[in-house]
């Protein structure tokens, strides 16, 4: 389908690309590399107005180490993410899930915020900002402010970025070597997952579901468990515990609580 008219707004810095935020407020939305907006659009799932274009601004395209965490831009290629070395030995978990987004031209063009903005259950990197208890950073004209990973996604398809605000980065705490894992089961490949988790251990373990709520969730049943010294099988046990997965064409819900548990269990092996 063709999406409905609207009209577009290039912005060539962070700055004015929130100054554009401000002026046309719920009436606008922002692109970047589209995988997410465009297929809403030519669905008629999203009708925006105006269209404010962030793709070109380079300087929220960066990995960068600073004290206890590493910094990516919300502009950040998925590929760029893939490659990193410094992700590879401080964030393993985050640069090996990246080269699971979609297939090359996605992850060539799609961007690691605009996949944390457009908030999809179903997505991979939601669930590695929640294993990893990452903070993002969201600016607005009146300032930044800081979002814990579990205050992030708000409700289905949305996040805690207001319309005249702007997600700049995301902070991962290094891990160095602490064991992690990632697991996704799909129909073909390059689907979105029926069921996924990442886990990322350590003295605060987290384990982040795909496709187990409405809104990218963390296991915290399965955590405590961890936590607690449990055998990987009474984790994997309780992976779906207190979580509500939908059910649809390509799954129903105890379908989904079964993979939970049986992914989990492979993660933790």
């Amino acid at each position: 389908m063709i999406p409905a008219k609207f009209d577009y707004k290039p912005a060539s810095s962070a700055e004015e690309a929130i100054l554009l935020l401000q002026e046309y407020g719920d009436e606008a939305k922002v692109i970047a590399g589209g995988h997410s907006l465009l297929p809403l659009m030519k669905l008629r799932l999203a009708n925006p107005e105006v269209i404010i274009d962030i793709g070109e601004i380079q300087d929220l395209s960066f990995i960068e180490e600073r004290d206890d965490h590493i910094a990516v831009g919300a502009l950040t290629r998925h590929r760029l993410v893939e490659h990193s070395d410094l992700l590879r030995e401080n964030v393993p978990l985050l640069a090996h899930a990246a080269s699971h987004v979609g297939d090359p031209q996605v992850r060539n063009r799609g961007t690691i915020g605009g996949s944390l903005c457009h908030g999809d259950p179903a997505s991979d990197l939601p669930a590695v900002v929640l294993a990893t208890r990452a903070t993002l950073i969201i600016r607005s004209q009146t300032g930044e402010r800081e979002v814990a990973a579990d205050d992030f996604f708000t409700d289905f398809w949305e996040t805690a970025v207001n319309p005249a605000e702007l997600l700049m980065e995301i902070r991962f705490p290094k891990v160095g070597d602490q064991p992690w894992a990632f697991q996704k089961f799909s129909r073909r490949a390059q689907d979105w997952a029926i069921v996924g988790c990442a886990v990322q251990h350590g003295s605060n373990p987290g384990i982040g579901m795909i496709n187990m709520g409405s809104i990218p969730v963390r296991s915290s049943v399965a955590e405590e468990a961890l936590r607690s010294g449990n055998a990987v099988i009474d984790v994997a046990s309780v992976a779906d515990e207190g979580l509500s997965p939908p059910s649809d064409i390509h799954a129903e819900v105890d379908y989904r609580r079964h993979l939970a548990r049986v992914l989990l269990g492979r993660a933790l092996s």
